[in-house]
């Protein structure tokens, strides 16, 4: 068992730095805690990970609002909705399958993707000077995004980059600062539910969670000082790995 916490701290912290850069850190660590801990059930090994998942993107968070300020009115509306629809998709989790989602969800992303490559100047500058900022489509995508998260998960991050920009105008930075905000209270939600479910295995999600928050600081750092282009290059890299974890559940398993 110890040597199977160190690996699993290994992939925590390219995990969280992945993650901190463009999301989809849980693309890394939940395939990797399924295939680890076999002998757990899927309920313990998602609940224990949503522990890092937390701690890395807290600390992303922490570094990016640093650089990228929000306004305290947005911080609480995105958060409050995100907190609240994961809880609801965590929960529905624990009542129903998610597979039937799978194939929608892998014939949008192809379509993101497309669009990502195809658009040069995607979220490369920002079309949004906070004059007339669009509330209602902020809400419905902390809704619609977070029940996601809860519900499904892989590539949450990614796509909360993805709507910020298509939807709210923001460039790369801006997007990845408020999806740090918005993923945050997801995972906080998720783990809600599942500490009150009793699932989580403290034993392996407490030393994951340090090695996947100097990830995600690591993570943050990086995608302040390398700026849209590459977090551009990295996000096109995770949705198609997001593409091919949704696509084997979807044909193979």
């Amino acid at each position: 068992m110890t040597s199977t916490i160190i690996i699993l701290c290994f992939i925590a912290f390219f995990a969280g730095l992945v993650d901190a850069i463009v999301g989809g850190g849980g693309l890394i660590q939940t395939p990797a805690g399924l295939i680890l801990l076999p002998n757990n059930s899927v309920a313990q090994v998602i609940g224990s990970l949503k522990i890092p998942s937390f701690a890395g993107t807290f600390f992303a968070a922490r570094t990016f609002l640093k650089k990228i300020k929000i306004p305290f009115a947005r911080l609480l509306l995105f958060t409050s909705i995100a907190f609240t629809a994961s809880f609801t998709g965590s929960l529905c989790l624990t009542k129903v399958s998610n597979q039937f989602m799978k194939p929608v969800i892998l014939f949008v992303l192809a379509g993101i993707a497309i669009y990502t490559y195809t658009k040069k100047d995607f979220g490369q500058t920002s079309k949004n000077e906070n004059l007339t900022f669009p509330w209602y489509k902020a809400a419905l995508i902390c809704f619609g995004l977070g029940f996601y998260d809860g519900f499904i998960g892989p590539g949450a991050g990614s796509l909360l980059v993805l709507a910020f920009i298509t939807f709210l105008g923001f460039d790369f930075l801006q997007a990845n600062a408020h999806a740090k905000v918005v993923n945050l209270a997801t995972n906080l939600g998720s783990i809600v539910l599942f500490t009150l479910k009793g699932v989580i295995l403290w034993h392996i999600a407490f030393p994951m969670a340090i090695c996947n928050a100097v990830g995600g600081m690591v993570g943050s750092k990086l995608a302040l000082a390398k700026g849209n282009k590459f977090i551009r290059t990295l996000f096109l890299i995770v949705i198609i790995g997001t593409l091919c974890r949704l696509g084997y559940d979807v044909f193979l398993h």
